[in-house]
Parts: structure tokens; C-alpha cells; sequence
């Protein structure tokens, strides 16, 4: 099968495109950062021996899902296999964030998820099968300051997939929302010793294993997937997190960024 995966040029995306490769399937991968993303489709035609092509492309711009969908189809590539995870990240309070990212943003988790989910949804249905994977976050039960935005943004893609699933199912089309909590990226800039000890208490997840897990999820056609126990476990705490705490929370934060 064809898969295409987005952000794929490094963390999550890269590893995601990784176990595919693995498992024997070519892969379309798309990034916006050119020389990162040539090297990972080397990496992997040269590792797995799979066809790799790679397209760089700014995916938070209004048109990239229709222009990475007409793309697939003047080349006659029938993509079975979607994984939308390119994002971003910012921590900060709302009314003082720039206007170009809080744009970026919702462009990207929003607005380019659900054209993509459209675009090769609708072929999928068409060709008799697929399966669709979208980046959503253990913050979608989070109303959090400061990642306002993100969280957000994150709600929508696991509302919005869940109810796709219904709908796609009687397709052959598995539509999938990976939740996971933190992952040991660079995506927050954290300090090397403190990505280590997130991963060593059980707080964050190597992104290549949470890739394998989300893969094999996907192609069982779970409609939500919420990796690592602990996360249950701190599930209820995020649904019901008191007022205060929150308010306590967001006291610490000023000081620290003071």
C-alpha cells in the first residue's frame, strides 16, 4: 500500500514514515523543511527498500491539501494509508500571541486535517478502502491557559475524526485520533536531561514507539487511541482539574516566565 505522511521530515512524522517503510509500504512524505525531508526519503528507500518520494510543501497554506491531492492524482498514485500529523506548538497566553501563529495554527490542525481527510477520504471510499491516522493530543480533554489555541485545536481533530469514522466505515475506511500525552521530541524545548527523566518516569513516550503503536491501532480501525497507562490514569484528572488548581498553575507560570 501508498502511504503519505505528513511532517514527516523529523519526530513523530519521521518515525511514523519510518514503521511504515518497515512494514513494506512506499511512501509519499511531506514537510516544509526541503534538505530534512530529501534525507529521510534516502534514509528510507535506502534502509527498506521502499519507493519514497518526498514533496516539500507549507502545509498551513489555505490551498496545500488540494494541491498535494492533485498532485497524487496526475502522477496516478492512489494513496490507502493517510497520516496527518504535521503541527505546531506554542505555550503562551492568548491575547499575547501574534496573530500569524494563532493563524498557523488553526490553518494547519484544522482547516488543511479536514481538507485532507476530504480530498483522499472521498478516494478512499471510491477505490473500496484506507485508513486515515490524525494527530490529536491527551490536551483535547484539557482546557488549559496557555495552550488555548493548541488544545483547541486538538478537541477538533478527536471530535471530528471519531464522528468521520462512523461515517467511513461502511466504506472499508478506518478513520483513527492518536491521543497521546507528552512525547520526547524537541517540540517543547526542553532540556535534554529533562526529556531523559520524562521518559524514565513514564511521562513522556519515545516518539518510535509511540509510532508502532498508533501504526498497529490504525490499521485495526480504532477510532481513538490514548497510548501509555499513565495517561489513562490521568485522564479523569484532566476532565475534572479544579478551578483553583488551574488558577495556581497559571500563577507559577507568570513567575517563571518573569
Amino acid at each position: 500500500m501508498l502511504a503519505l505522511v505528513t511532517g514527516a521530515s523529523s519526530g513523530i512524522g519521521e518515525q511514523y514514515a519510518t514503521e511504515l517503510a518497515r512494514l513494506g509500504h512506499n511512501l509519499i512524505i511531506v514537510s516544509n523543511q526541503k534538505k530534512e525531508i530529501a534525507q529521510v526519503a534516502d534514509r528510507l528507500s535506502a534502509q527498506y527498500h521502499v519507493e519514497v518520494e518526498p514533496i516539500f510543501m507549507d502545509l498551513a497554506r489555505s490551498e496545500a491539501a488540494d494541491e498535494l491531492f492533485a498532485h497524487c492524482q496526475a502522477s496516478g498514485k492512489k494513496v490507502e494509508i493517510l497520516v496527518n500529523n504535521a503541527g505546531v506548538f506554542f505555550f503562551n497566553e492568548f491575547t499575547k500571541t501574534d496573530m500569524r501563529r494563532i493563524e498557523l495554527m488553526l490553518q494547519l490542525h484544522i482547516n488543511t486535517v479536514s481538507k485532507m481527510c476530504r480530498l483522499f477520504g472521498e478516494a478512499m471510499k471510491q477505490n473500496g478502502g484506507g485508513y486515515i491516522l490524525n494527530m490529536s493530543s491527551l490536551s483535547a480533554w484539557m482546557m488549559f491557559p496557555g495552550i488555548s489555541v493548541y488544545e483547541s485545536s486538538k478537541a477538533y481533530i478527536l471530535s471530528f475524526s471519531v464522528a468521520l469514522s462512523y461515517e467511513l466505515e461502511k466504506y472499508n475506511v478506518g478513520v483513527t485520533a492518536i491521543c497521546p500525552g507528552a512525547v520526547d521530541t524537541g517540540l517543547y524545548n526542553l532540556s535534554m536531561n529533562l526529556r531523559k527523566l520524562a521518559v524514565r518516569i513514564g511521562v513522556s513516550i519515545p516518539p518510535e514507539k509511540l509510532a508502532k503503536k498508533a501504526i498497529a491501532k490504525m490499521f485495526k480501525k480504532k477510532r481513538k487511541y490514548i497510548p501509555g497507562a499513565i495517561n489513562y490514569l490521568f485522564l479523569p484528572f484532566c476532565k475534572h482539574l479544579p478551578d483553583f488548581i488551574i488558577s495556581l498553575i497559571m500563577k507559577k507560570i507568570e513567575c517563571f516566565q518573569k
